[in-house]
């Protein structure tokens, strides 16, 4: 039995409705806001996908963790706003972009557009063997080893879209401006097996936010 299922992916932006669009149109799914001044991207199924929080301060660093998505063309994300940061080459298959506000995305193109066109999420690490195996023990989902990265995959409610883990020689420094919510029926089993509580529900919020063992967070809200 699964610890945790996935609930949906959570955006920091500065100007979130802007993003949200952005998103959308990259992503075609329908843009939904909040009287809060947030805004979420709901998919044919009318299910929230992606959840654009308000943050105060702008990306200041590399995004540690990034949407890796399919396109027919880099013109169609540049008209968007969408900026080429790194071009493809023989030896690489995606272009590296930035979104309005900077945060790095991984464009892949394809002429035959899947109905979703989020193709995974990748995660910066410094081990990514073990954070694959603790992020598949979470999810109770298949775990695939490649030479230079690790692979969570056939996660429930994600349809076809990855965990991806890559390394890099940098340990993490910056709270990351791109998490993922998990629903759950007991913390505890995530603290066991070695999630860090950084955050209670209180009369804010009803949610725990926790940190996996690289310290990346991760909201887990209560499951009945």
């Amino acid at each position: 039995m699964a610890l945790a299922r996935f609930k949906k992916i959570c955006i920091d932006a500065v100007e979130t409705l802007p993003l949200a669009e952005f998103w959308g149109a990259a992503l075609g799914q329908r843009v939904e806001t909040d009287d809060k001044g947030e805004a979420g991207l709901v998919n044919a199924e009318d299910k929230y996908t992606i959840w654009f929080n308000k943050a105060p301060q702008p990306k200041t660093v590399k995004h540690r963790v990034h949407l890796d998505i399919y396109a027919k063309t880099l013109a169609d994300l540049e008209s968007l706003g969408g900026k080429v940061l790194v071009p493809q080459r023989d030896d690489r298959r995606w272009t590296v972009m930035a979104d309005p506000e900077g945060g790095e995305f991984c464009a892949f193109l394809r002429d035959d557009m899947p109905v979703n066109r989020l193709h995974g999420l990748v995660v910066d690490c410094t081990n990514p063997t073990a954070q694959a195996k603790w992020w598949g023990k979470v999810l109770k989902a298949e775990v695939v080893h490649h030479d230079e990265y690790s692979t969570v995959q056939q996660i429930k409610k994600l349809k076809g879209v990855t965990l991806d883990f890559v390394p890099v020689p940098e340990r993490k420094s910056e709270p990351n401006r791109i998490h993922w919510d998990v629903s759950a029926k007991s913390m505890d089993g995530l603290v066991d097996l070695g999630a860090k509580v950084l955050r209670l529900p209180d009369d804010d919020i009803r949610w725990t936010v926790l940190a996996d063992p690289e310290g990346n967070e991760f909201c887990a809200f209560p499951r009945g």
